[in-house]
């Protein structure tokens, strides 16, 4: 899952992102309107976490570009403002919970963790498809019954196939995903290759159904069987 953090407090910023890192989610972090402005425009994301207060703007014109973009982010305001009319325009303009400065870290990954499983998974913390399935709570992955042993990476390779089954995903997209906007790192993509194809082998290992196809001069799909 991956998660936009939009705060301009450089110290908190870092510690809600060192601490999301350590819980499996992939972090981007921008401290002012602009940079969230573009990030939201170029990219997808999982969840945002929300500041009212940025230095050259309102987080809640954040939450009007999201619904003038027609984007499905789950958004959590994080704001030292404990007003109730800023709570009521934020959740009005369409974010998904309101957490007010200071808060402790493990509520505010309990409820973007609640968010992300409403948004996407309704409601629940198991997905499934095909003969995998995917724990996004206990962070493990199952093929055959099977437990997968998969990496970090190979982890959210896979909840991003499963999220968007029978979906044909560039190289461009699934690099960009995993990196954010660092997918220029990946040059020909022979990361993406490797880690695919290692995925793809733990699952026939255990036994799972070879459903990660590759797409000639597109992409990858996972099919549903």
């Amino acid at each position: 899952m991956k998660i936009l953090i939009v705060e301009d407090e450089e110290f908190l910023s870092k510690n809600i992102a060192d601490y999301l890192l350590q819980e499996g989610y992939i972090c981007e972090v921008v401290k002012n309107f602009q940079q969230a402005q573009e990030k939201i425009l170029d990219y997808d994301y999982d969840a945002i976490l929300l500041d009212i207060g940025l230095p050259d703007g309102s987080g809640l014109q954040i939450l009007k570009l999201l619904k003038e973009e027609n984007k499905n982010e789950g958004v959590i305001i994080i704001s030292a403002k404990n007003s109730l009319d800023d709570k009521i325009v934020g959740l009005n303009l369409g974010a998904d919970d309101y957490l007010p400065k200071p808060f402790h870290l493990s509520e505010l990954s309990a409820r973007l963790s609640a968010i992300i499983r409403r948004k996407k998974f309704n409601g629940n913390s198991i997905i499934t498809v095909n003969d995998i399935s995917l724990d996004t709570n206990s962070k493990t992955a199952f093929a055959n019954n099977k437990l997968l042993n998969i990496t970090k990476m190979q982890y959210h390779l896979l909840l991003y196939f499963m999220v968007n089954k029978n979906r044909v995903l560039s190289k461009m997209a699934i690099a960009e995903h995993l990196s954010g906007d660092h997918a220029e790192y990946f040059d020909n993509y022979d990361v993406i290759y490797a880690h695919i194809k290692n995925l793809k082998k733990k699952i026939a290992e255990a036994g799972g159904n070879d459903c990660i196809k590759s797409v000639y001069g597109m992409g990858y799909k996972m099919e549903v069987l």
